[in-house]
């Protein structure tokens, strides 16, 4: 009798660590190289789609612009002409020739050549949550906390006000020529929108509030996540849906998202270290890392901010709240 309790134990045991080790917990790998990019911590950032540029805001430094092939400072810039807002969304134009920061109630936009900057602009109405801007940086495009997502062309002057949602908006994505959106709300809702006329496309449904969206730079798909455990690729001509992520957790939120060129990989980044590469056809997780906590922080963790494909998807670039841009490899 002893022997076969022993036994069931013991079979209970070997089960226990065999669905462990083929969970959502995989043990993660780690960078294989860093480079501060601001002694305090970072407050937002961006990575360009080449990974060439990082933008990072920071409290006690303002924003950076910084060359990771040389390593080296590139600009330094200040929200306000006043003051020193407190920039919380950053983005970096696709073709990396603007750049555009926002605090609560402003934003502002940057050549990323000349440093120059080609605007500060007041929003009175409600507060920012993101931001984003297309190539050339005629078009910007942020999500409201009143519900609202606004296109603007700065050209123009034309300002266009999206009234989809019935809920704050989370996240916002802007295509790189500005004609198309995808914002994602409280309402547990995503929407993906041309930018010329307010018109809906295609209407993605969630079970709860919609925390990230992201587009496929090349106009293939759109990803959308919500607060709980439904993350999912759709294509945006039909507005079907691909693939979900496949992962075991009861609750995952994603705090950037990036697809690789070919438009086969995503990349996530989670606020607690998590950086994943996934197959966009099956939503297989193929590979993940975790970022290094700042050293003294408390708790010992990190928000990815953002994430970057290099040489040919081999590479992996990721800035987070730690202010340290790492590299981390992925095994042929």
């Amino acid at each position: 009798m002893y022997q076969y309790k022993f036994l069931k134990r013991l079979f209970i045991l070997i089960a226990s660590f065999s669905l462990l080790s083929c969970g959502d917990h995989n043990q993660p790998g780690v960078a294989v190289s860093a480079v501060e990019h601001t002694n305090s911590g970072a407050f937002a950032a961006a990575l360009s789609i080449d990974g060439r540029y990082s933008l990072v805001s920071s409290v006690a430094e303002g924003v950076a612009l910084w060359d990771n092939h040389s390593n080296t400072l590139k600009y330094q810039w200040l929200q306000s002409e006043q003051q020193q807002n407190l920039v919380h969304s950053v983005a970096i134009a696709y073709d990396n020739s603007v750049a555009v920061t926002a605090s609560d109630h402003e934003f502002a936009v940057w050549n990323m050549q000349t440093g120059h900057n080609l605007g500060y602009y007041q929003v009175s109405k409600a507060s920012i949550r993101d931001i984003a801007v297309s190539n050339g940086g005629r078009y910007v495009l942020f999500g409201q906390s009143d519900n609202t997502v606004v296109f603007v062309d700065l050209e123009t002057g034309k300002r266009l006000e999206f009234l989809g949602h019935s809920e704050k908006i989370n996240s916002i994505a802007l295509s790189p020529n500005g004609h198309f959106a995808l914002s994602g709300g409280n309402d547990y809702s995503a929407y993906f929108w041309d930018t010329r006329s307010g018109q809906v496309i295609h209407r993605f449904n969630h079970p709860s509030r919609v925390t990230k969206v992201a587009l496929d730079d090349s106009g293939r798909y759109a990803f959308t996540a919500d607060s709980m455990k439904k993350a999912s690729i759709w294509q945006l001509t039909s507005g079907e849906l691909v693939s979900q992520l496949q992962y075991i957790a009861r609750q995952k939120i994603f705090s950037t998202v990036r697809f690789n060129a070919t438009g086969t990989l995503l990349a996530t980044g989670t606020p607690n270290r998590l950086l994943s590469v996934w197959s966009v056809k099956n939503g297989e997780r193929l590979a993940s890392w975790q970022v290094t906590p700042r050293e003294g922080s408390r708790p010992k963790s990190a928000v990815i901010f953002a994430v970057a494909f290099q040489d040919n998807d081999a590479t992996l670039l990721a800035e987070s709240s730690n202010g340290i841009l790492e590299r981390f490899e992925r095994e042929k």
